[in-house]
Formats: C-alpha cells, structure tokens, sequence
C-alpha cells in the first residue's frame, strides 16, 4: 500500500520566482489497484508521481510503500515514461533487459525473462531491432516490458500512451488491461484523458489546478475483466455517467483558473 500524507512542493526558478506545485496532498493507494489519476494541465500529477518512483524530493508531508519512506528509486517501482526514454543504441531485448542486468541477473534468466515480456506486448520477432527501426506504438511497447522485467510491486506510469496515434493508444490500453489482470501489479497511472482514466481503472483521482491536492477520488464500478471487453464498457451507462461528472468538474476548475487570472505563480509551469 502506498500512503500519501501532506505532501507539499513549491519549484523557485532562477528569477526567484516561485510555483506552488503541490498543495496538501493526502492519498492512499490500495494494494493491487489500478489507481488513475486526472487533473489540469501543470497541477502537479507528473511531480506527485515522480516523488512516488523517489526522482523528485519534497518540502514536507511523507510518503511510504508498505510501511516503509520512500527516500530514492528502490526495486520495487518501476516507471513508464511518455517519451518511452529507451536506450537508442541496444535492441529490444538488450532494453527490455537492462534492469535485471543491473540486478545482476544471470544472462540466460534475463533473455528468457525479456523474450517472454517481448511476447506478451506483441512484439514477438522484433528482439534484435532498434528503437529507431520501431513506431511509437511499438517503443512503448518495449518501455512497459522493460518495466515489468524487474517484477516490481508497483508500476507508475505517466500519460504512457500520450504521444502514439488514436488507434495505437486504444490497442496499448487494452494490452495493458490484459497484462494487469494477469499480474495484479498496483498501478498509478497519470493521464489527461477521461476516457482513459475511466477506462483503465479502479478509481480515478482528481487533482485541483495548482497547487495540486485531491478535490475528488471517483469509484469506478465497471466489471473486471475488462480487455476483452472494452466497446461494450464504454457504451455503458456508467462509463458514459463518470466520463461526464468528470468533464463537468474539470471545466468548473478550469473556469474557475481563468477567472482567478494569470498572477507571476500561476503562469509558470509546475
């Protein structure tokens, strides 16, 4: 169980000018859930993430995982990117690899722990190709087999399938399913899609416009399995009913940032 409790972060820039990115924000996430989380753009969701993985210190509050503080990246998180972040040079199974490699992990445990993740993602055939010979779809594909490699207790993924085309994100999204409903990985996944967010997981947090804190945790009760299911879900009336309150409750927060203005804090990026 990861366990958020009055965490605050304000960036100063060189300037002096300073950006209250995080505001309070007190959160549990559940074992084994799959915990999405929405907000507008510069709210702090990317920042609160990064904490969790241990990338990014804070200014007060705490954060454990099982227990214990969170005090830098440990084994037992790993973290899927937007940018995909692989190493251009190495084939897909030398990427997928690299964590156990690190680990220490023998060669032939790691190949064969790469080859099944590469299988499992749908890139069976494409162990010896490089990022550059790959489209989008297929690198972040090879970005959650490399994460999921290490075995990790917690996957934390930030708008992993924001910069693939429609139809690659919809493939990416019930491949993820598929894989979760076999691991039961706990999963935090930061996105600014209410589709997405509805779609994927069991609840969906709400962040405030900056300084972010938690303005609403929506229960998402949508059966599970849902990867082989995913046209029927989203036709249904309670995805169509929590898509809509969650639109509803974004446009209030961005209407309510436009008319509070564009002081020297809120125009800078959090």
């Amino acid at each position: 169980m990861i366990e958020i409790s009055g965490l605050t972060k304000t960036f100063v820039g060189q300037d002096g000018s300073t950006v209250r990115a995080l505001g309070g924000v007190d959160l549990i996430v559940r074992d084994n859930e799959f915990l999405t989380v929405l907000g507008p753009s510069g709210c702090g969701k990317t920042t609160m993430l990064k904490m969790i993985a241990g990338l990014q210190s804070w200014d007060s509050g705490e954060i454990t995982i099982d227990g214990e503080p969170v005090r830098a990246p440990g084994p037992d998180r790993s973290m899927v990117f937007q940018n995909f972040a692989l190493l251009p040079w190495a084939t897909v199974m030398d990427n997928v690899a690299f964590g156990l490699k690190l680990k220490g992990v023998t060669k032939n445990e790691r190949d064969e722990r790469a080859k099944d993740l590469i299988a499992k993602v749908g890139l069976d055939g494409f162990e010896t190709k490089r990022p550059g010979e790959l489209s989008g779809g297929m690198q972040q594909r090879v970005g959650i087999a490399r994460a999921l490699a290490v075995e990790p207790k917690v996957l934390l993924m930030d708008e992993p399938f924001g910069a693939v085309d429609e139809q690659t994100r919809r493939l990416l999204q019930e491949e993820l399913l598929a894989i979760w409903e076999a691991n039961r990985l706990t999963v935090v996944f930061i996105t600014h899609s209410m589709e997405e967010a509805v779609l994927l997981g069991d609840r969906v947090v709400l962040m405030s416009a900056r300084p972010g804190q938690i303005a609403e945790i929506v229960d998402v009760p949508l059966a599970r399995p849902r990867s082989s299911d995913v046209g029927s879900l989203e036709r249904s009336a309670e995805y169509v009913e929590i898509t809509a309150h969650l639109w509803d409750r974004l446009r209030e927060m961005h209407e309510e940032h436009r008319g509070l203005g564009q002081g020297p804090e809120r125009r800078a990026a959090g």
